[in-house]
């Protein structure tokens, strides 16, 4: 609001009379002389002959910003008298003429005081320091014109000091004046900001050129720089721009844009340079984090940068979305790809995990970590799969026809690797040991799916169905692996063998069993709660099979025949599937191949 400055008695008594004065002359007069009294209480005497050098001495500073804030309103009743005189009585050429010197000399005065309030407050102005706190109800959409209700902390009485003289010089014809100084002070802030933040501008030929480490150590210097920067520093520079320059919505979109449009843009075309370098699937999980920050930030960023004139940063930021998507769903399509192409030939000893399942299951489980983001952004898979993949994997169980694309491509990628897991079990020769590798697999697949945040994208149905897989493959290896050992003892309950041919089934027990065990001793079961079910589910069906023989038969009395106790047949299994003597095997290379750039 313009302030008409009230001349005090000492100036109502004057030596000598005025002539003839209008209202509006006489008005002026009253400003001029107002104005060149305080001018002269702020101006070093040495220089009073060449006012247009004067420089005034700390004016808004703490201790003096009342008397700062006096000038300002001075200086508006000066400019409001001129406009009044020239309305009325344009003819006053030699009063005006005075008058519009001596605006000219205050509006020097308040550019340098302008410039000085903005360098050497600089901390406090700093975007850590202008807060949305510090103005209530603050809506980067309107405009700010009332500050009424501000703390008065020292940062806000910055601001209003910046307020105040940018209205006065705007509204005195001195707007490029104050806006140069204003977007000189405040790019340098910006430009330092990010020079400090660590983020560098890397063009995209240098991008691409980068190691995977100094590719990573960059892409986490901009999700680091990158939070800061919409959070702090542009939303601080928004409010402070909306602020200082509340009377003029075009002259504070003007700074804002100018300020911040460039160092934006900067920070945006990033991501897309990143994304069009060379896919690997080491990458995808720093660019899901890159999409993941720029869409959380992305109705920030909207906000801050509302203006017509900073759309092309809310279109990059778009654009990179965009972008990143593309990438995102290319490399998990490659990734899915080389899974189903790998094929090595080499049969994991004991029938254990096989490295394949342990790296694709590391790699969902990662994935399904960014559930919410890839939930508008993945693709269902277009990989064919050869009709033999099927023999054992039903697809049904996979995931329900109502599933999310999420769940969908998720529950997909597992049943690429139990295709391949599943292919794999034919390298072995012997079919109870092909069941056990089935089992040990899947079993691990669901362990991993119920340990993390897989569970809630694929749903308890989906392990549940899975669970009941892994107890058919055991079921399957039990009555392959020991099924001659518990044929051998079983008979009808019925009839009673002679004692010759009774003695000739424990023979055939033995032999099976010792066999069974000798077969078995380099097998493995990794998760130690199925290996001690395992264990204990054949204990029981072997002692059970034996104690019916041993008391039908009275076979105690057979010393030269007997060889096991039904009551220590635990014990002979108490060391299987630890897989004793078994080797290594070098994790598979799953590298996204040159095309999937």
């Amino acid at each position: 609001m313009m302030l008409l400055f009230k001349p005090s008695t000492a100036h109502a008594k004057r030596s000598k009379p005025r002539p003839y004065q209008s209202f509006s002359e006489s008005l002026l007069m009253d400003s001029i002389e107002a104005t060149e009294a305080f001018t002269k209480k702020w101006i070093s005497p040495d220089h009073l002959s060449a006012c247009s050098s004067c420089t005034l001495s700390s004016i808004f500073s703490t201790d003096n910003r009342l008397e700062g804030r006096k000038f300002v309103d001075v200086v508006n009743s000066l400019q409001y008298a001129i406009q009044g005189v020239m309305l009325v009585n344009p003819e006053s050429h030699k009063l005006i003429t005075r008058a519009h010197n001596l605006l000219s000399s205050a509006m020097k005065h308040l550019e340098k005081e302008f410039y000085r309030v903005l360098k050497s407050n600089r901390r406090n102005l700093d975007p850590e320091s202008v807060s949305i706190r510090s103005i209530p109800s603050f809506n980067p959409r309107k405009k700010v014109s009332n500050y009424s209700n501000v703390q008065k902390s020292e940062e806000a009485n910055i601001m209003t000091d910046l307020q105040m003289i940018a209205d006065c010089m705007i509204t005195s014809g001195y707007e490029n004046e104050c806006v140069r100084t204003y977007k000189k002070i405040r790019r340098s802030i910006i430009v330092d900001a990010l020079s400090k933040l660590g983020f560098e501008n890397l063009s995209f030929g240098k991008i691409q050129k980068l190691d995977w480490e100094s590719m990573e150590k960059n892409i986490q210097k901009w999700l680091d720089a990158t939070k800061i920067v919409i959070n702090n520093l542009f939303d601080r520079e928004r409010i402070l721009c909306d602020h200082v320059f509340s009377t003029s919505s075009s002259v504070a979109e003007s700074c804002f844009s100018e300020i911040t449009l460039d160092s934006a843009l900067t920070l945006f075309i990033f991501p897309v340079s990143v994304a069009r370098c060379r896919k690997t699937v080491e990458k995808i999980f720093l660019t899901l984090d890159v999409y993941q920050t720029i869409s959380d930030l992305l109705p920030h960023i909207e906000e801050i940068f509302s203006y017509d004139s900073t759309s092309a940063v809310r279109l990059q930021a778009a654009d990179s979305l965009r972008t990143l998507g593309e990438a995102i769903n290319s490399m998990v399509a490659e990734f899915e790809a080389s899974v189903a192409k790998e094929s090595s030939k080499s049969a994991i000893p004991g029938g254990g995990v096989h490295p394949l399942t342990r790296y694709v299951m590391n790699f969902v489980v990662f994935l399904a970590d960014y559930n919410e983001s890839l939930g508008g952004l993945l693709t269902e898979s277009d990989l064919p799969l050869p009709e033999d993949y099927y023999r054992n994997i039903d697809v049904g169980e996979t995931c329900s026809s109502s599933s999310s694309t999420v769940t969908t491509r998720l529950a997909w990628l597992i049943l690429v690797l139990l295709c391949k897991i599943d292919t794999k079990s034919r390298l072995y020769e012997n079919m109870a040991l092909s069941y056990l590798f089935l089992a040990n697999n899947l079993n691990y697949v669901i362990d991993k799916v119920r340990k993390s945040n897989l569970r809630v994208v694929l749903g308890d149905e989906w392990v549940t169905n899975h669970e009941g897989k892994v107890s058919q493959y055991l079921e399957k290896y039990e009555k392959v692996a020991w099924g001659e050992v518990l044929t051998s003892l079983s008979d009808d309950v019925m009839v009673q063998l002679e004692e010759d041919v009774a003695k000739e089934r424990l023979k055939r027990f033995n032999v099976a069993f010792q066999g069974a065990l000798q077969r078995q001793r380099s097998w493995v079961v990794p998760d130690s709660k199925m290996r001690e079910g395992l264990k204990d589910s054949v204990t029981k069906k072997l002692t059970d099979v034996a104690s019916l023989f041993y008391v039908k038969y009275n076979v105690e009395t057979w010393e030269d025949v007997v060889r096991y106790v039904p009551k220590d047949l635990g014990n002979y299994l108490s060391d299987l599937y630890l897989g004793a003597g078994r080797t290594s095997i070098n994790v598979p290379s799953l590298k996204i191949s040159e095309s999937g750039r």
